[in-house]
């Protein structure tokens, strides 16, 4: 199966350019293909990953990824598939974006291997050097206005208003892709399906300013929407947007979102975001199908993006405080995986080396008053890093501590407090 065959296969491919003739290129060629990531966090998120392992798939193919970073256009800010304009950020900012955002994809892309090796640009770097008498001339002459209003980038936006800031984010795009084919070889642009006018207007860029007589071979492909089945925007929680950086989300969180995905999605999600053979996820999608209570499917997918995303540790680890939580036995656990696995509870801070059950569930607020946490206590509810505690005059100190730093109580089946000493 070649690689746009295995796309399909896998529902990820979504519009292409003169499909016959890519085909033809990537059977008979080694093609160096490219996907944009304007920096305007500092961290890309699981939206982002589709993409990111579309070029690792043509990279595992044989070809040559390169991932650019939007130090030039994440200044500019793009309108696509929004009502508003974006806040621009100043340029420091943007650099800082830029480099975090670098060290992330080199964690997912392989910048090693041998002649299709991955790499890195930075649009910023050409762009920053061009004057504006330069853009009108060489790129703004090939675009028509009425080009532009047509696409659905800028349309969608008609009615709101777009500043000409934003307007321009279609050209400057295509000039890299412009840049991107004379002086790396890049025949082929990848995004998702709402980069499809930015894509296409680059092609038309690289045909009006080709020689007389040469033939600019290009191409684009863009990969569909990733949507839930229940009508939520993926890769958003409660909390917010799933990043891939460790300090934003933690791999336990990260581990925690795939592995809670629910059963109309998961087979989607395994073709859409591992490298398991087509076999396999039909196997498991069997699995899902006979015992979905198992969720063997939604384990496999969580091992397989967090060990990518992260790397085996921090899977291993992600495990060890899941089986903690749902075992109840917490003493097991380090400060850093505590840190994780209860980062959204309730928090109290403590300064005193030793403290009585009572006071504590009172000043801590698990237990509503004096009254109540005797009740609680008396009945079997409160629980001290998994172990229950039904003496009245219990006194939490330095024992109950793990790592030195953390007690945790728990009130009730679910709900967890942490206890933090200073």
């Amino acid at each position: 199966m070649d690689i746009l065959q295995d796309l399909k296969a896998r529902g990820l491919l979504n519009q292409t350019t003169d499909e016959d003739g890519l085909k033809e290129q990537l059977a008979n060629n080694q093609v160096t293909l490219y996907c944009g990531f304007d920096p305007t966090a500092d961290s890309l998120h699981i939206g982002n990953l589709v993409a990111i392992l579309i070029l690792k798939r043509f990279q595992e193919a044989g070809h040559r990824p390169l991932a650019l970073v939007g130090g030039g256009t994440g200044l500019i800010g793009d309108p696509s598939g929004r009502s508003s304009e974006r806040q621009l950020n100043d340029e420091d900012t943007v650099r800082n974006y830029s480099e975090k955002i670098a060290g992330q994809l080199a964690k997912v892309l392989d910048f090693e291997k041998g002649g299709n090796a991955a790499v890195v640009r930075n649009n910023l770097d050409w762009l920053s050097d061009m004057t504006m008498i330069e853009f009108l001339r060489d790129v703004g002459k090939h675009f028509g206005v009425n080009y532009m209003l047509a696409k659905d980038s800028v349309e969608s936006r008609i009615q709101h208003g777009i500043s000409f800031t934003e307007f321009s984010y279609m050209i400057l795009q295509s000039y890299d892709f412009l840049n991107l084919f004379r002086k790396e070889n890049c025949t082929l642009q990848i995004g998702g399906s709402d980069q499809w006018g930015n894509i296409t207007a680059g092609l038309e860029l690289i045909r009006r300013s080709s020689e007389e007589g040469e033939e600019a071979k290009a191409f684009g492909l863009t990969v569909p929407l990733i949507t839930k089945a229940d009508g939520s925007k993926f890769g958003k929680t409660a909390g917010g947007a799933i990043w891939l950086d460790p300090e934003k989300t933690t791999p336990y969180e990260f581990y925690q979102f795939w592995i809670n995905t629910d059963d109309r999605d998961v087979i989607n999600f395994l073709h859409y975001f591992t490298f398991l053979s087509l076999e396999e996820i039909d196997e498991l999608k069997k699995e899902v199908e006979n015992q979905p209570e198992k969720r063997v499917a939604q384990r496999r997918l969580a091992e397989e993006v967090t060990t990518m995303v992260h790397d085996e540790a921090a899977l291993k680890q992600a495990q060890k405080i899941t089986e903690a939580l749902f075992s109840g036995d917490l003493k097991g656990l380090t400060g850093d995986e505590i840190e994780q696995g209860f980062k959204d509870v309730p928090t109290h801070s403590l300064s005193e080396d030793e403290k009585g059950l009572i006071d504590l569930l009172v000043e801590a607020k698990i237990s509503s008053s004096k009254r109540q946490a005797r009740e609680d206590i008396q009945n079997g509810a409160i629980y001290i890093n998994g172990e229950r505690q039904q003496d009245l005059k219990y006194t939490v100190d330095a024992e109950d501590r793990i790592d030195g730093k953390f007690t945790i109580i728990r009130r009730g089946k679910k709900k967890y407090f942490l206890i933090r000493y200073e």
